[in-house]
């Protein structure tokens, strides 16, 4: 007889008139791992990452998140600013009986895990970020390192209509962008089909549009939570600067894991490597 296959299920949850998926994969009784991906991503950017957790005995629970899910595209910059990110991963939890759960998150999932930590300690056991540092030190970072530089597109996706515009095109230009950023071929199929084809690239253009609503106390606030923090030495996005400088801000035990000869998509490049760090760093 064969074994069963892995335990794999979508879940459904709803917050005010917004309705989320996730998927809820791995063994029931496992200690429950939080993915939450980033820009422009979906939960298939874990693929190779959940299966590595499941088979050292961790649920994972990875989130559609806000703008991205079809059901949960809210109108209005406002409606991405980072309490109301931060409030979507709690209602996943509350929605699935969980008190806490370690959150691990890349991109602006980095950023919303970082702020879950913050404003709720309680409900984190431990944080592992990837790429994006905490963002206390990313502001700093764009003061004194050449971080403002690799930021330049976050004023781009400020303006109305010509982001959308950009990458949507049905020429090779978004392609070529994606590309120089270390996408491979198969990655940027992936954004043509779960992006574009699925009308998510202006719900994820409204995490950056929302930047400016930003409330500088909640943004920055330092992390007490056991936390591992992973970069890549060749993300031309980020830079060491910030990457540095999160231990300054992290009042538990931290760990700084650096990828070399990686790009900015740590999950899809080194998922074997990434998916150590977060057991680790979980079962620590």
């Amino acid at each position: 007889m064969g074994s069963e296959p892995p335990r794999s299920e979508e879940i459904t949850f709803t917050r005010g008139p917004l309705r989320f998926r996730a998927i809820d994969s791995g063994p029931a009784d496992g200690e429950a791992v939080v993915l939450l991906h980033g820009f422009p991503q979906r939960t298939s950017s874990w693929d190779e990452v959940a299966p590595r957790l499941h088979a050292a005995g961790f649920r994972t629970l990875v989130l559609d998140q806000r703008g991205y899910c079809a059901t949960a595209r809210p109108r209005g910059r406002r409606a991405y600013r980072l309490p109301e990110l931060v409030g979507d991963v709690i209602a996943l939890l509350d929605s699935a009986d969980l008190p806490a759960a370690h959150v691990v998150g890349h991109d602006w999932g980095a950023a919303v895990a970082w702020g879950v930590a913050a404003a709720h300690p309680d409900r984190v056991r431990s944080l592992t970020a990837v790429s994006v540092p905490h963002p206390a030190a990313f502001l700093r970072a764009m003061i004194v390192s050449d971080q403002l530089l690799r930021s330049w597109y976050i004023g781009l996706f400020q303006l109305p209509w010509l982001p959308e515009r950009l990458l949507t095109s049905r020429g090779n230009r978004p392609e070529r962008a994606l590309a120089g950023m270390g996408m491979t071929p198969e990655m940027i199929g992936r954004f043509r089909t779960e992006m574009v084809a699925a009308g998510a690239v202006p719900g994820g253009l409204g995490w950056y549009r929302a930047v400016p609503f930003a409330s500088p106390k909640k943004a920055t606030a330092r992390v007490r939570v056991p936390t591992t923090f992973v970069w890549s030495d060749h993300d031309p996005a980020l830079g060491r600067g910030g990457a540095e400088r999160t231990a300054h801000y992290v009042d538990a035990d931290y760990r700084f894991v650096e990828m070399s000869g990686v790009s900015h998509w740590i999950p899809e490049e080194r998922p074997v490597e990434l998916a150590r760090e977060i057991i680790a760093r979980a079962g620590s």
